[in-house]
């Protein structure tokens, strides 16, 4: 809660001399002071100014502080309305009480204790009241923030699946042979691949040394310890080349990528 932020509180009598005890009782708690010699000009101080707090008396020609501060609800809803009054029209003012309209009734001649604590209770409801309203908005907002990443990453997300299921079709496709080697395992293999290897059942998660010809693991294993090279295998009547590097391509997945070309 703010406690630096400047207080307002605006007094509504119809009598000048009343409102200038109740100034200087207030003028010592440190709020900004307004006030206004009835409900008219009550509500055309509270369009030019932000007032967190209204005192109003409640016997004035013209506009009773009820009916003051029923409009004044209507317009300005978040400020804390007070009566105060030195006549008992409690039926008027009941039932401003059970409408919202007015948080409390004070009676005149007032207690200066009574009516400033009744006052200073009132700000720090208006003050929680603001500080609500200011959590909901930065928790809206965080919200909404929150759906735009959501809907942002699975849009990235989506656009990858598709980037990711077009690579593997152009892969699929390529008239070399492909493997990916990780942690002496074969876990991605193209069509070609599995043609030339089709007596041994060569699938994603087999060992390689279960399944591959002894120079191609040889070769995997050169690679592996940081020499650099190539290897020619015979299968059937079609000579390959076969190269074998590491997997450089962008993401979480390391292992290495064994070419056959014939």
């Amino acid at each position: 809660m703010d406690t630096d932020k400047q207080r307002t509180l605006l007094l509504v009598d119809d009598e000048e001399n009343i409102l200038r005890s109740l100034r200087r009782l207030f003028r010592r708690e440190g709020y900004q002071i307004l006030t206004a010699l009835g409900g008219a000009e009550g509500l055309e101080v509270l369009a030019a100014n932000t007032v967190g707090v209204i005192v109003s008396d409640q016997r004035m020609p013209e506009m009773t502080g009820s009916e003051f501060l029923h409009r004044v609800r209507e317009r300005y809803p978040d400020t804390v309305r007070i009566i105060l009054s030195g006549y008992t029209d409690l039926e008027s003012v009941t039932e401003s009480i059970n409408v919202g309209a007015v948080y409390k009734f004070l009676t005149k001649p007032w207690d200066d204790e009574l009516l400033c604590r009744n006052v200073a209770e009132a700000f720090r409801i208006y003050e929680l009241n603001e500080d609500n309203q200011r959590l909901t908005r930065q928790l809206q907002q965080a919200n909404q923030e929150l759906e735009q990443r959501v809907e942002e990453k699975t849009r990235a997300l989506q656009f990858n699946l598709q980037a990711l299921r077009i690579s593997q079709d152009i892969l699929e496709e390529l008239p070399m042979a492909v493997l990916g080697i990780s942690h002496d395992q074969a876990i991605v293999v193209n069509r070609r691949a599995r043609e030339l290897f089709a007596d041994v059942a060569l699938i994603p998660g087999t060992p390689i040394e279960e399944v591959l010809p002894a120079p191609l693991v040889a070769l995997y294993r050169r690679t592996l310890a940081g020499e650099r090279g190539s290897a020619t295998l015979q299968i059937g009547a079609a000579t390959f080349r076969c190269e074998c590097q590491p997997n450089r391509s962008e993401g979480p997945h390391d292992g290495y990528i064994l070419t056959l070309r014939d």
